[in-house]
């Protein structure tokens, strides 16, 4: 735990655009940070990568180096560099820089969280990046409405791009292999962590997947540190149509003993959520409301306003 006047530890969970919405947040707070990042991506160049090479997908594992870029100028410009991609019609069209070199180091050092560090090194990143699992992991995941002319039979999707771009309803998802090995490495930063963070994210395929990992999964519900839940601003893709107090229902079927500290919640999406109070103190959480997104109409998180809202719950 943290001593007097230190910063605090957090582990944050996730994957894409969620996981970097909240550690661009976090990073503003403290810079004892570890990003744990979900390895079952299968689409775009990650899945390019992941096919040729038999390695980890490291297209969000490179977005979260990205967020913890060093404030200066040479942390910048790798972060830059590394989020840009090639353009062309040929093989290399489309793969982030960042991926390649990432794919590149693994090969070099067998090492996933090695070649890591490396790339931390080189942004100067403020905490470490970690993958969930030792091996890449495959989501299915059982929805309804696939077929109009069957709408209410359960049917099976396989794969992470297959799953976030459906169109039916995701009722539940599970991981294959179902026991993967959680990295130890994580373990050991969880232990050591006076809070944990789980959200922002796509919930059914950067969120979830977490608390699906068993040797994670424990590691989350024995902790001593706050467990923070952080929804999304909106209910989008995955879940498009559900409540917030739904997102909250779905972590508990999927992670029957899960407790939580704090659930933090957008005002524009909590506040006609009549249920949402009673859902997260079934898990034991206090619901925090604020104003955390940005003011242009788009259902993302202001990086300013979320840490503003993370200093004062982890101070």
């Amino acid at each position: 735990m943290s001593g007097l006047g230190q910063l605090p530890a957090v582990v944050a969970f996730g994957g894409g655009h969620g996981l970097y919405a909240s550690l661009s947040a976090l990073r503003r707070v403290t810079d004892r940070l570890t990003a744990v990042v979900t390895v079952a991506d299968d689409g775009g160049s990650s899945g390019r990568l992941r096919q040729e090479l038999g390695c980890l997908p490291p297209g969000d594992l490179r977005m979260a180096l990205a967020a913890l870029c060093g404030d200066d100028q040479l942390g910048r410009r790798w972060a830059s560099v590394l989020q840009s991609r090639f353009s062309s019609n040929g093989p290399l069209g489309g793969h982030a820089i960042g991926n390649l070199l990432i794919a590149g180091l693994w090969q070099q050092l067998d090492d996933p969280v090695a070649g890591l560090d490396m790339v931390g090194d080189l942004l100067h990143t403020r905490g470490r990046v970690l993958p969930m699992s030792s091996v890449p992991l495959q989501i299915e995941a059982d929805v309804v409405g696939l077929d109009p002319l069957a709408p209410d039979e359960i049917c099976t999707l396989a794969g992470q791009a297959t799953v976030a771009k459906t169109r039916a309803m995701v009722q539940a998802i599970r991981l294959v292999p179902e026991d993967p090995p959680a990295h130890p490495e994580v373990l050991a930063a969880i232990h050591q962590a006076d809070a944990i963070v789980l959200g922002p994210g796509s919930w059914f395929t950067s969120v979830i997947p977490h608390l699906l990992v068993p040797q994670l999964r424990d590691a989350i519900l024995s902790t001593s540190a706050r467990r923070i839940l952080v929804l999304n601003i909106a209910a989008a893709e995955e879940t498009d149509g559900f409540s917030a107090s739904r997102h909250i229902e779905l972590l508990a079927e999927h992670a029957p003993l899960l407790r939580l500290d704090v659930v933090l919640a957008d005002s524009r999406f909590a506040e006609s959520d009549r249920h949402l109070e009673p859902f997260a103190a079934s898990l034991g959480a206090e619901v925090v409301i604020a104003d955390v997104g940005v003011h242009d109409g788009s259902a993302r998180h202001d990086p300013n306003r979320l840490a503003a809202a993370y200093s004062e719950l982890l101070h």
